[in-house]
């Protein structure tokens, strides 16, 4: 068993790496929301770390736009960019329908290995209702197909699009889901997958747009539910 001494030296041994990885997932996953200032001092103490990885690690998430660094020398973590919305949601759905339509073209048999099993994973997840896994392994599932397609710009930009979109697909989209069979989640993606194993680019390309249209159009229904209900009067 890993004793308390060697879990901290490994954590010293990571440095300022550890603390992004637990800060960022703290953040995506809401663990940490929106607004919330980050002790830096209580972050040490937690992580037995030095403060000086801490503070590489927050500057790190700042240029990622997951934390604010304030002038008096406090950090936050940011606010959801709503007003920008548009831009995310447009740019994410490009970056499905490239990164399908690639896979399409340029993957081999790994590869469709790969991306089914990543599927089998996301299906096991919608079965139990496991929300906090289903975000993680749709993820991980676009993210082998991005790879499949070869092309590493997009890859880079799909995963941080993807990973970008786990606090709203926490606020708006997994809290209401239902688990349920057949369910359409996990079909869409097998007809995505057929597609690409077929090498049909025209479908993969046309599929990939509905999934990110419905995805879309879903979260901001929810998310217009949501803002007409905090108005006071």
């Amino acid at each position: 068993m890993t004793s308390m001494d060697d879990l901290q030296e490994r954590k010293r041994g990571t440095g300022a790496k550890f603390v992004y990885d637990t800060l960022r997932d703290e953040i995506l996953d809401l663990v940490l929301m929106p607004g919330t200032p980050i002790d830096e001092a209580g972050l040490a103490d937690r992580l037995a770390m030095s403060r000086t990885p801490i503070r590489e690690a927050l500057v790190r998430l700042a240029a990622e736009g997951l934390v604010t660094l304030l002038p008096n020398r406090s950090t936050v973590v940011s606010q959801i960019d709503f007003p920008n919305l548009h831009h995310f949601f447009d740019a994410l759905t490009l970056m499905y329908r490239m990164t399908t339509r690639l896979a399409a073209q340029f993957h081999d048999d790994a590869d469709l290995a790969t991306i089914r099993k990543q599927q089998e994973a996301f299906a096991r997840a919608v079965v139990a209702g496991n929300t906090a896994g289903m975000i993680l392994l749709n993820r991980d599932f676009h993210v082998a197909i991005a790879e499949a397609g070869r092309n590493p710009y997009y890859i880079q930009l799909f995963s941080r699009l993807l990973d970008e979109g786990r606090r709203i697909l926490r606020l708006y989209y997994y809290p209401t889901f239902e688990p349920r069979l057949p369910h359409p989640y996990i079909q869409e993606h097998e007809e995505i997958i057929a597609a690409i194993a077929a090498r049909d680019v025209e479908r993969c390309d046309q599929l990939a747009k509905d999934h990110a249209d419905k995805i879309v159009k879903q979260i901001q229904n929810m998310m217009s539910r949501d803002l007409r209900r905090r108005v006071t009067l």
